[in-house]
């Protein structure tokens, strides 16, 4: 009679395949939302056809999403909460998860470091596609527009690439708009950074009044309106007990 031994334990390929999977979820934060399964194979060095088939268990599983487009992947919700839970506890998810549960629109928190954009806290209800173009090209983003109102300079030293039809990219087109979100502390965004899309973001502030990020709503051009003063309200006051 022959005994068959169970094994509990991984098969000598499920480690290989765990490995492989946390380097797609490694690759796809680094590339950020919208990173495709080709650029996502090509940094992780994972054959094509399997990366292709861990991405689909990965989304399957919740711990990335596929963006509206179908263009390409972003971290999904299970991901973030695993990262949320490492995070040192504050305040802000309870107040972002209230704004939240006022509005229809996408919440999403940036942080600025080095004159760059960082997305922190994505509205996991909201999928945010696009965000390579939003960090890249901060003139065309209200987002970015909150960062360069404090750093003037960066509308001479960045590339003002034209994303769309709307883009501001003449500098002195793009100083006076500045000035305004810097007078005003709200910036829009109106199919500038991707048509049909639409965004007002308010700075975020250290105690000593300098900007750490900003705080925005994000939603369909024509559904979103982005000079309501009640819906600046909202946001300025949130804003106002984040900390970065």
């Amino acid at each position: 009679m022959t005994t068959t031994t169970r094994r509990d334990g991984p098969t000598g390929h499920e480690p290989r395949a765990v490995q492989k999977a946390l380097a797609l979820l490694e690759a796809v934060a680094r590339l950020g939302s919208g990173a495709t399964a080709k650029d996502i194979a090509a940094q992780t060095g994972i054959a094509p056809a399997t990366a292709y088939r861990l991405l689909n268990l990965l989304v399957a599983d919740g711990y990335l999403v596929r963006i509206e487009d179908l263009s390409g992947f972003a971290l999904g919700r299970r991901t973030r909460e695993l990262a949320g839970a490492a995070e040192p506890v504050s305040g802000n998810p309870r107040i972002l998860g209230e704004l939240r549960a006022q509005l229809r629109f996408g919440i999403h928190l940036a942080a600025f470091a080095g004159g760059r954009i960082r997305m922190i806290d994505k509205d996991p209800d909201h999928e945010l596609s696009g965000e390579k173009v939003l960090v890249s090209y901060p003139h065309a983003s209200a987002i970015g527009k909150i960062l360069m109102a404090q750093h003037p300079e960066f509308a001479y030293e960045a590339t003002l690439r034209k994303v769309t039809t709307f883009t501001i990219t003449a500098a002195a087109d793009l100083a006076v708009e500045l000035r305004g979100v810097a007078a005003n502390a709200v910036a829009v965004e109106v199919n500038e950074c991707r048509l049909g899309r639409s965004a007002v973001a308010v700075p975020v502030r250290a105690a000593d009044g300098t900007v750490t990020g900003a705080l925005a709503a994000i939603g369909k051009t024509g559904r979103l309106p982005v000079h309501d003063r009640d819906l600046i309200d909202l946001l300025t006051s949130a804003a106002d007990q984040l900390t970065l």
